[in-house]
C-alpha cells in the first residue's frame, strides 16, 4: 500500500507488481502534477493511467463525474478501479483504451500524460496528434517525460506552442490549443484591402 499526500488531498494506492512504479509514486508523475492547478470548471482525460493516481487525486479536487482515465492495459485499470473505491471516488469513468480508441469526448481542458519515453516516439505521437482534437479551445495538454527536444518540437507544431517545466530532473510540457478565429478572418481582409489597393490606382 502506498500512501501519499500531493495537493494537501491524502490518497492511498494498492499496487500489484505488473504496475508501473509500483512501491512508489512517481517522480515524474508528481513533478507534472506540482506543475497542474485542478479548476471546478475542468473536463479532466488522464492517459495511460496506471493505477491511478492523477486521475483519481484530479477527482478528489474537482469532482468523480468530471474525470475519465483510461489504459490500455486492463491490469491498470482493474488496479485504477479499486484505487478509486479505494479513495472515495468510486464513479469515475474508468475504462481500457488503445490511445484515444474508447474515448469519444473531444471537449477536454486538461489531457495529463506520462508517456512511455523508452519506447519509440509512436506512442506520444499518437497522443499528442490525436489529443489536439479531443480538446476544447483553450484546453490544454500536459506531458511529463525525460526527453526534450522531439516533445518540444513536435508539441509546437501541433499546438501551436509549449511552455517547457524542468522539475526534478524531467521536463513538463504545457500546451494550450488556441482557436483559429483570427487565421480565418485575415483571408477576406487582404482581399477586401486589395480591391482597395486596386480602386485607389485607378485600376
Amino acid at each position: 500500500m502506498i500512501s501519499a499526500e500531493i495537493k494537501n488531498v491524502s490518497l492511498k494506492f494498492e499496487t500489484d507488481p505488473s504496475n508501473f512504479s509500483s512501491n512508489n509514486i512517481d517522480v515524474g508523475t508528481l513533478a507534472m502534477l506540482s506543475a497542474v492547478d485542478f479548476l471546478p470548471s475542468d473536463k479532466v482525460l488522464d492517459m495511460g493511467c496506471g493505477y491511478g493516481v492523477v486521475g483519481i487525486l484530479a477527482a478528489k479536487l474537482i469532482g468523480q463525474e468530471s474525470v475519465t482515465m483510461c489504459d490500455i492495459s486492463e491490469s491498470a485499470v482493474k488496479q485504477a478501479k479499486i484505487n478509486a473505491e479505494l479513495n472515495g471516488v468510486p464513479n469515475i469513468d474508468i475504462k481500457v483504451s488503445d490511445g484515444f480508441s474508447e474515448i469519444p469526448d473531444n471537449d477536454f481542458t486538461l489531457i495529463l500524460s506520462n508517456p512511455p519515453y523508452h519506447a519509440d516516439f509512436s506512442v506520444p505521437k499518437h497522443f499528442i496528434e490525436v489529443g489536439f482534437k479531443k480538446l476544447a479551445v483553450g484546453g490544454k495538454m500536459i506531458m511529463v517525460t525525460k526527453r526534450l527536444d522531439w516533445y518540444k518540437n513536435k508539441l509546437t507544431s501541433v499546438l501551436g506552442g509549449v511552455m517547457v517545466r524542468e522539475i526534478n530532473g524531467y521536463y513538463v510540457f504545457i500546451s494550450e490549443k488556441r482557436g483559429e478565429r483570427v487565421r480565418k478572418k485575415e483571408k477576406p481582409v487582404n482581399k477586401l484591402s486589395k480591391k482597395l489597393q486596386k480602386k485607389q490606382r485607378g485600376v
